[in-house]
C-alpha cells in the first residue's frame, strides 16, 4: 500500500481541474487534533496518499466493497463543492453498478464550519442504530437540506434522525454522549495523513492499488474520464 505511482496520467486529472474549475475549501486551521505544525510535517515529508487507510468493512461503503475500483472521498457535510461532488458520486455509483465502491470519510474542517464535526458525529449516531442504510440516508438528508457553509440549524439532527425511521431519543442519547466522536478524529487525521489539505479530497484506487488524488468537486464528465482510462487499462 505504499506505492505511490498514479494509475492514471496526471495529465488527465490536470486538465480536468483546469476543465472543471474545481474549488477545494482549505485546511487553514486546526480540529484539535493535529497540530499545525503536525499538519506542515506531512507537507514536507511529502507522505500524500501513500499512508491511507486501507478501506474494509469498517468503513461506510456505498456499491461493493469488492469493486475493482474504490473511491474515498474524505468530506465535510457543510461544505457547499462537498454538496455538488455528493451527487456526482451517487451518479458515479449508479452508473457504473458494480465496478465502483464510494467510501466516505470524514474531513469537517472547523475553522470555518463549526457545526460540522456534531453533524460527521450524527451521521455516526445514525449508522449506530441504522446500519450502513441509515448512515446514508441520513448524509444524504444532511446534503439535501442544509445551505451550507455552516448553515444548517443544529436542532434538526435529531428531526432528520426521525426522518429516516430512527428512534430520535436513542439517536439525541448518542449525540449528547458524542459515542463517535474518535471515529470522526480518526477519519480527520486520515484525512491530513494521506494529503489532504481541503475538502472534498478523494482518492481513486484502482484494481492494482495504484492511486490518484482527487482535489477537489470534479464535474461527472471528469471522474468518469478518470474511472474510464482504469477500466480500459485494466481490460488490456
Amino acid at each position: 500500500m505504499k506505492d505511490n505511482k498514479l494509475f492514471v496520467p496526471a495529465a488527465i486529472v490536470l486538465a480536468g481541474l483546469l476543465i472543471s474549475g474545481a474549488v477545494i475549501y482549505s485546511l487553514g486551521g486546526g480540529f484539535g487534533l493535529k497540530t499545525g505544525s503536525e499538519i506542515a510535517a506531512v507537507a514536507k515529508t511529502g507522505s500524500s496518499d501513500s499512508d491511507i487507510e486501507p478501506a474494509s468493512d469498517d468503513d461506510h461503503v456505498l456499491g461493493n466493497l469488492s469493486a475493482p475500483i474504490k473511491i474515498i472521498e474524505y468530506s465535510d457535510a457543510e461544505c457547499p463543492f462537498c454538496k455538488q461532488f455528493h451527487q456526482v458520486m451517487h451518479q458515479v455509483v449508479t452508473d457504473y453498478d458494480g465496478q465502483v465502491a464510494w467510501i466516505y470519510r470524514h474531513f469537517p474542517l472547523p475553522q470555518i464550519h463549526p457545526k460540522a464535526v456534531q453533524e460527521a458525529e450524527a451521521t455516526e449516531c445514525a449508522a449506530e442504530l441504522g446500519g450502513n442504510d441509515a448512515f446514508w440516508a441520513y448524509l444524504d438528508r444532511i446534503f439535501e437540506i442544509t445551505p451550507s457553509n455552516n448553515g444548517l440549524d443544529l436542532a434538526l439532527l435529531p428531526k432528520i434522525a426521525e426522518y429516516i425511521g430512527l428512534d430520535k431519543n436513542e439517536f439525541q442519547k448518542c449525540l449528547d454522549e458524542r459515542r463517535h466522536a474518535q471515529r470522526v478524529a480518526d477519519n480527520y487525521n486520515d484525512a491530513v495523513e494521506s494529503g489532504g489539505r481541503g475538502t472534498p479530497y478523494s482518492i481513486i484506487i484502482a484494481p492494482d492499488g495504484q492511486r490518484t488524488t482527487i482535489p477537489g468537486a470534479l464535474p461527472y464528465s471528469s471522474i468518469k474520464t478518470v474511472v474510464d482510462t482504469i477500466l480500459g487499462q485494466k481490460s488490456e
